[in-house]
């Protein structure tokens, strides 16, 4: 199992620096449903697993922009770590501008209530201006460029360049650390393909390399298959009854005829396990249509669900 952080001062930083750093790899406080559940800390290996579509990678997204931001920007909280993220891209589908538009919506939503909390403030014949204006505002674009740049994106089109990566990662964290006074908090890995089952072994080795000399919290989506379809959609109908029984409804899920298909080298690294999947319902949020999500911890295994939505570039949880 990987190490979790490095307990001794690291170069030429104070105690108080130490302490900290420490601090802040302990435990990742900051992610979005379902990896909310558990303190999840460095040095674990988090595995999130469902058929596609089941929001995997906007869950990533999530966590990525909860990590990038700032905790407060020009007296504006946004609650971030400021800290950067390493996103290996192995299914060369991920769109940036999501990410891109996911942030923008976040930092003109919370600039957007700090100016209407200010406008208030003011003058009533002062709040008739502009909308254009308002929006400028809202927008602010020098955090929205110091966010992106703490977002690093890797694509690799085969095994042999994941590989090269994770082999030369070392020098290129140790280059960003010294350039920009911060070290990598998420390492996520996005893929679908099953073609990495044969070089695995050597993946794992990397990574846990790579945990012991640059504290990361791993993140990697895995694809599920289901033997029986039929049975698959008799789970989804018990999952969301009148009245949900989270209790049965867990037990449905470990039904599933869900298909490991990774080797035991990879499947011994991992440290925790997430199922997500979608539901064959909708919710009406803000008299909008929304696609419902389901999951389930399956390392450790808890007994119940929970229900999120992806609304406003985000993951919510629905009750």
């Amino acid at each position: 199992m990987p190490t979790s952080a490095k307990w001794w001062i690291d170069g030429d930083e104070s105690a108080a620096e130490m302490l900290a750093r420490v601090s802040a790899e302990r435990s990742v406080s900051l992610l979005p449903p379902p990896l909310h559940r558990l303190p999840l800390r460095v040095g674990n290996v988090v595995e999130l697993v469902g058929p596609s579509p089941s929001a995997k990678t906007l869950i990533l997204i999530q966590a990525a922009i909860n990590t990038i931001l700032p905790s407060e920007w020009n007296g504006v909280h946004y609650g971030g770590l400021e800290r950067s993220v390493m996103f290996i891209d192995l299914d060369c589908r991920f769109d940036i501008l999501c990410l891109s538009e996911m942030l923008k919506h976040r930092i003109m939503n919370l600039n957007g209530s700090m100016n209407k909390m200010n406008q208030d403030q003011e003058d009533i014949g002062m709040q008739n201006f502009d909308t254009r204006r308002k929006s400028n505002i809202a927008y602010d674009e020098e955090l929205y460029t110091l966010c992106m740049r703490r977002f690093l994106y890797v694509r690799c089109y085969d095994s042999f360049e994941f590989l090269s990566t994770l082999k030369t990662m070392h020098c290129h964290l140790q280059k960003e650390k010294e350039v920009k006074h911060s070290s990598i908090h998420l390492l996520m890995i996005d893929r679908k393909s099953l073609s990495l089952q044969s070089v695995f072994e050597t993946v794992v080795q990397e990574i846990r390399k790579l945990v012991q000399v640059h504290p990361m919290l791993v993140i990697a989506t895995k694809t599920t298959t289901f033997g029986d379809r039929n049975f698959a959609n008799e789970a989804h109908r018990k999952y969301l009854p009148d009245t949900l029984d989270f209790r049965n409804a867990a037990t449905n899920t470990r039904q599933l005829p869900y298909q490991e298909n990774m080797p035991s080298v990879w499947q011994s690294f991992v440290t925790h396990r997430v199922h997500v999947r979608p539901s064959d319902h909708v919710t009406i949020v803000d008299r909008q249509n929304h696609s419902l999500y389901l999951s389930e911890w399956l390392l450790p295994s808890l007994s119940y669900l929970d229900k999120f939505i992806v609304q406003d570039g985000g993951v919510f949880l629905h009750n």
